[in-house]
């Protein structure tokens, strides 16, 4: 018995012994796992645009795809991209989700940060920058310009504006049903755009019927989209449709039929004159941003396969979200293929940007694009404060008033005097102050009340965004919002959207001390949105 007992603990002890070797691997296999994200890979070799003789077209460059040594070269690119891949990482470490062989060689790959630092150094490679992600930049703005009275009328007038011309929109899609983009068949199109081959991909909410005429090519990337999140079915359609509705307001403004009425969210109305408005002028789609997210990958993608099917021109209203860690922002991936579209023949205009931080921040910049800006208007959206006291604080707006049109005045709330007690989130100022998060305030010191949020490090380095603001004041039952300037970071530019809750911006530091010289008093005055 004591001869049993004494094996019985020897196979114990080796029992538990090999039980926590198990789980301390286990648990260091976890903790230290890499995560994935998409990187952009540049090879050294020649792409089919630019690999031998080309021939022109009307002053464009032809790309030779049909040609067997382009099929040849176009293959061979692809299959050194699968070698690359295949020697260099490890099997089930990576995968790849695209190859780019017409007018940059390179590919892009969903792995991790050793396995990328492995590309490197592998012969042949020029460049592998990490997917910064993508985001989105943004209209009687042509009679402002003085367009149809000069530059149209010289052009023959506005029926003749972008004759013959597509234009390729990457961007979030299309709303074909659109008034701007209807097509009447009975006065069909003239103009010769042969030199344009798209393709209509069709999918959720986009049948083949919504390529129109006015809409000659529809196209959607999403590999870079889906390798990083998981997409809302219900919002992130895997077709060319529009569900965010800025690749429809850019393309109205680019290229939409003259004329007619726009509608902003289900209240106001105004006419709006777009900026070519021109029969003859047609539209090829490039859905490359979703919702839920956006990737450089896919917008790259966009790039290529818009210039190999011929567009004229390309209209670019999105950009990275951050500077490349590697290089000078003018050597990125993005704008290495925005030059490549450019030499083989595409004219390449990108916002300029409106996210600030200051007035002249521009994020185009690169001498082979065209930085496109509104940097004038004489419009304005004001909306104001109203204090208990009958002092009116200026901002700027697009929302309906606090309840009851001014009648009933609301309770003002500092974000920072509202924070969450018990709540696990960091308790840093620019966390709590800029509303991003509902979790990190108060619902009973918030609901039905005014919540002041302000600008701070997150807005100036790109990484909060007033539709979370929008978002926290909808869940947690804010009668208003009020967002306002920081006198640390000066004032900041208000873009004009439209909001779905009352709030206003007070983009300027001068009208926002006006309530910081309140503060002390803030619990005791009453105000409302008008």
């Amino acid at each position: 018995m004591i001869m049993a007992t004494k094996v019985d603990r020897s196979a114990s002890s080796r029992y538990y012994a090999l039980l926590i070797t198990i789980l301390v691997f286990v648990f260091v296999g976890t903790c230290c796992a890499e995560e994935r994200s998409v990187y952009l890979v540049l090879m050294e070799e020649q792409p089919v645009a630019f690999h031998g003789s080309h021939l022109s077209h009307e002053g464009r460059k032809v790309l030779p795809l049909d040609s067997e040594v382009s099929k040849a070269h176009a293959k061979h690119l692809v299959d050194s991209h699968d070698q690359l891949l295949r020697s260099n990482l490890d099997t089930g470490s990576y995968n790849k989700l695209y190859s780019f062989k017409h007018i940059v060689n390179g590919f892009s790959v969903h792995t991790t940060p050793s396995q990328a630092n492995k590309l490197k150094a592998a012969p042949g490679v020029k460049l592998v920058e990490k997917d910064r992600g993508a985001k989105l930049m943004t209209t009687y703005t042509p009679k402002f310009l003085g367009l149809p009275q000069e530059v149209w009328a010289k052009e023959g007038g506005e029926k003749k504006a972008g004759e013959g011309i597509v234009i390729g929109f990457v961007d979030t899609g299309i709303t074909p049903k659109h008034p701007s983009f209807t097509y009447d068949h009975l006065n069909p199109f003239t103009s010769n755009i042969s030199h344009f081959s798209g393709a209509c991909e069709t999918g959720p909410r986009f049948p083949f019927s919504s390529c129109n005429g006015k809409i000659v090519s529809a196209r959607y990337f999403s590999a870079g989209a889906q390798a990083i999140a998981t997409l809302n079915t219900s919002m992130d359609f895997l077709s060319p449709f529009d569900a965010a509705g800025h690749g429809s307001h850019v393309a109205s403004i680019a290229a939409g039929n003259a004329g007619g009425s726009k509608r902003l969210r289900n209240s106001l109305i105004c006419e709006v004159d777009d900026l070519l408005t021109s029969i003859d002028l047609r539209i090829a789609v490039y859905k490359a941003i979703y919702p839920t997210v956006g990737t450089i990958t896919d917008v790259v993608a966009a790039i290529e396969q818009a210039t190999v099917d011929g567009v004229d021109m390309l209209t670019l209203s999105v950009g990275p979200d951050e500077p490349p860690e590697d290089t000078i922002t003018f050597l990125s991936v993005f704008d290495v293929f925005m030059l490549f579209a450019r030499r083989a023949g595409v004219f390449v205009a990108q916002a300029a940007g409106n996210h600030g931080p200051d007035f002249s921040t521009v994020v185009s910049y690169s001498p082979w694009s065209v930085g496109v800006a509104a940097c004038s208007t004489d419009r304005s959206y004001p909306g104001s404060l109203l204090l208990g006291n009958g002092l009116k604080v200026g901002g700027v707006g697009l929302s309906g008033p606090t309840f009851g049109d001014g009648k009933f005045l609301c309770k003002l709330v500092l974000a920072k005097d509202a924070v969450r007690v018990n709540g696990a989130f960091p308790r840093t100022p620019a966390y709590v102050e800029e509303c991003q998060y509902p979790e990190a305030l108060d619902p009973t010191l918030v609901r039905g009340r005014i919540v002041i949020c302000v600008f701070s490090s997150g807005f100036y380095n790109g990484t909060s965004n007033i539709n979370a603001i929008i978002d926290t004041a909808r869940t947690l039952g804010f009668m208003g919002f009020a967002f306002v300037a920081n006198p640390a970071y000066g004032d900041f530019i208000a873009e004009p959207i439209p909001f779905d809750v009352s709030g206003i911006m007070i983009p300027k530091v001068a009208d926002a001390q006006v309530l910081n010289a309140a503060t002390e008093n803030i619990k005791n005055h009453e105000y409302f949105v008008v």
